[in-house]
C-alpha cells in the first residue's frame, strides 16, 4: 500500500502487516515514519528511515534511505544502502555508513566516525528549509498551483510503520494519545492508547483504551476499555473490563468478562453499525481530556488576592493509561 505525503496520516500510531518484533530491532518490510519527540526502544530496519526533530531510536537504523532530522539521538549505528541527510545536533552512538551521497548538518556528533561513498555535503539544514518555503510561495504567486502542490505531494511511502509524535515503543509498552492501528503483526508490549484496532494479528500483551476493536486476533493479556468489541474467532487470555462489551459466538475469553452497561454475545456484530450507534448517542469526548488540562483563575476581593496554585492530580481510568488532570489550590492571602 503505498501513502502520498501530503495525503499522510501521522495522527496514530499504525504497526503495518508484516512488522517483526525481534530482539533488539523492528523489522519493517515498507517504510518507516518516527515523528518528532517520539521515543523507539528498538533499533530499526526498513526501506526508507525517517526521524522528525528530537526522535530517539535506541538501538541501529538500517535503511535504503535515511533521514535523520535536528537533535535526533540514535543509540547504535546508522547504515543507509543509497542517500542520506543527517540534520544538526544529532548524535550517533555508532558509525555512520552511507553508500550513496550524504548531506549532513552542523554539529553532529558520529562516535565511532563516519564513511561515505559518494558527495558529502556539510551545511546548516535551516537553509534548505527557507529555500522551499520561498521557492514554494514563488510558485504560488506565478500561479503555477499544479507545481505547488507536486512540491510536497510527489513523495510516497510503502506500507509505512508510523509512530506519532511524543508517543513510546518498547519491549514493555506501547503508549500514545492516538489511536494504535495493528495489522497482521506479532506484538509486544502492553498497549495504551486512546482507540485500539487489532486486526489479523498476536499481541502478547494488555489493551487498554476507549472503542477497542479485536478483530481474527490473539491477545495475551486483559482488555480495558470504554466499549470492546471481539469478533471473527479472536481469542482473549485474560480478563474483559468495558462499560459494554459486544462479542461473537465463535470467539473465546479465557478470563472473566465484566460489562457494566452489559455484555452482549450474538453470532455476527457489525462493529461500524454499533460504533456509529454510539457515537450518535453519546457525543465524543473533548481530545482534551486525554492531555492534561490547564485551568487558571485569578480571583480578585476586596482586601484580599487570591493565590492559583496547580495542583496536578493523576487517576486510572479505563479510557487510558491514566488521565492527567490539574486542579487548583487556592490560598488566600489577606492583607
Amino acid at each position: 500500500m503505498e501513502e502520498k505525503g501530503a495525503d499522510m496520516q501521522l495522527d496514530r500510531l499504525v504497526i503495518p502487516a508484516n512488522t517483526k518484533f525481534e530482539e533488539g530491532n523492528l523489522v519493517v518490510e515498507g517504510d518507516v515514519i518516527i515523528c518528532s519527540s517520539a521515543s523507539l526502544g528498538y533499533g530499526v530496519i526498513g526501506r526508507k528511515v525517517v526521524a522528525g526533530e528530537r526522535a530517539s531510536i535506541n538501538g541501529n537504523v538500517v535503511g535504503e534511505e535515511v533521514r535523520l532530522d535536528a537533535w535526533s539521538n540514535i543509540k547504535g549505528s546508522v547504515l543507509s544502502k543509497s542517500d542520506a541527510y543527517i540534520g544538526e545536533f544529532t548524535s550517533i552512538d555508532g558509525k555512520l555508513t552511507v553508500f550513496g551521497n550524504l548531506e549532513i548538518g552542523r554539529n553532529v556528533r558520529i562516535k565511532e566516525g563516519f564513511e561515505a561513498k559518494g558527495l558529502i555535503t556539510i551545511q546548516d539544514p535551516l537553509p534548505v528549509i527557507l529555500f522551499v518555503f520561498f521557492y514554494l510561495l514563488e510558485l504560488l504567486r506565478l500561479g503555477r498551483l499544479e507545481e505547488a502542490e507536486k512540491l510536497f505531494g510527489e513523495e510516497e511511502f510503502i506500507s509505512p510503520l508510523i509512530i506519532p509524535e511524543g508517543a513510546t515503543l518498547n519491549l514493555e509498552q506501547i503508549k500514545t494519545n492516538t489511536d494504535v492501528e495493528i495489522v497482521g503483526s506479532r506484538v509486544l508490549g502492553n498497549i495504551r492508547a486512546r482507540n485500539i484496532s487489532v486486526e489479523g494479528s498476536e499481541v502478547f500483551g494488555s489493551l487498554r483504551g476507549r472503542e477497542i476493536v479485536v478483530d481474527g486476533s490473539r491477545i495475551h493479556g486483559a482488555i480495558e476499555g470504554r466499549t470492546v468489541f471481539i469478533v471473527n474467532g479472536s481469542e482473549v487470555f485474560g480478563h474483559v473490563k468495558a462499560d459494554r462489551v459486544y462479542m461473537e459466538e465463535k470467539c473465546a475469553v479465557e478470563g472473566t468478562i465484566i460489562g457494566r452497561a452489559g455484555v452482549l454475545i450474538k453470532p455476527k456484530v457489525d462493529v461500524a453499525e454499533v460504533l456509529k450507534k454510539l457515537r450518535k448517542e453519546e457525543p465524543e469526548e473533548s481530545e482534551e481530556s486525554d492531555e492534561e488540562k490547564e485551568v487558571e483563575k485569578v480571583k480578585m476581593e476586596t482586601g484580599k488576592v487570591k493565590k492559583v496554585e496547580r495542583v496536578k492530580e493523576t487517576k486510572e481510568t479505563p479510557e487510558g493509561d491514566a488521565d492527567g488532570m490539574e486542579q487548583e489550590k487556592v490560598q488566600e492571602d489577606v492583607s
